[in-house]
């Protein structure tokens, strides 16, 4: 794609998305690290739904260190995947009390050390929670990018790396806010709405 493309694409979402930001919420790094290991799977409107609650009570790694994984399925359970994520999240706790003094690290290879975080989740946390660098992919900017040729790579991991080479690191948090907007609402994985997409002049997926 050329660059000419590129930025216009870019200008089109920063005009139509102009402050955006995760929709999870959260009052701490490590709040928006358990909604963000719940988030898999799930839409952020049902993980608000069950936080809202759980956060009353649960909101620090020691109250969820000394759960046992079927309490807080229990808790939990209005989400996908809730047993494992249940066990992710007490595991989690448990060593950021043992190895981080109960504070979540701001690095990346440290929250890749977590158990049930992998890439998007300890970018959301870094660029969200930290206003760190980082490019978290999930499905919405995997679809998206790709349709619209900004990446051509058959995994996360590649796209993520390609996305960061066409978009400026400052801009990279606010950027994958604005695909994950454009394919929640408008390229959707189903019936996306081509016809009443802005981008559909330079989008890859449309033109064929």
């Amino acid at each position: 794609m050329q660059l000419e493309q590129q930025n216009k694409i870019k200008e089109i979402l920063t005009e139509k998305y102009p402050a955006p930001e995760t929709e999870l919420k959260y009052n701490s790094p490590f709040e928006l690290l358990v909604a963000t290991i719940l988030s898999a799977q799930t839409t952020d409107k049902q993980v608000n739904k069950v936080t809202s609650k759980l956060f009353i009570d649960y909101n620090k790694p020691e109250d969820f260190a000394s759960l046992t994984p079927k309490e807080l399925q229990e808790k939990i359970k209005s989400i996908g995947l809730y047993r494992n994520k249940a066990k992710f999240i007490i595991k989690t706790s448990q060593k950021i009390l043992e190895d981080y003094q109960g504070k979540v690290p701001a690095d990346f290879s440290k929250l890749l050390e977590l158990t049930g975080v992998g890439r998007k989740t300890a970018s959301v946390v870094l660029c969200s929670a930290f206003d760190k660098p980082a490019f978290p992919v999930d499905t919405h900017v995997f679809r998206v990018a790709k349709r619209l040729g900004l990446a051509t790579g058959n995994t996360t991991e590649k796209v993520e790396k390609e996305l960061k080479d066409i978009i400026p690191k400052k801009e990279w948090g606010n950027f994958h806010h604005r695909l994950i907007f454009h394919g929640r609402e408008v390229c959707k994985a189903r019936n996306p709405a081509c016809s009443d997409c802005r981008l559909n002049a330079f989008c890859q997926f449309y033109q064929q």
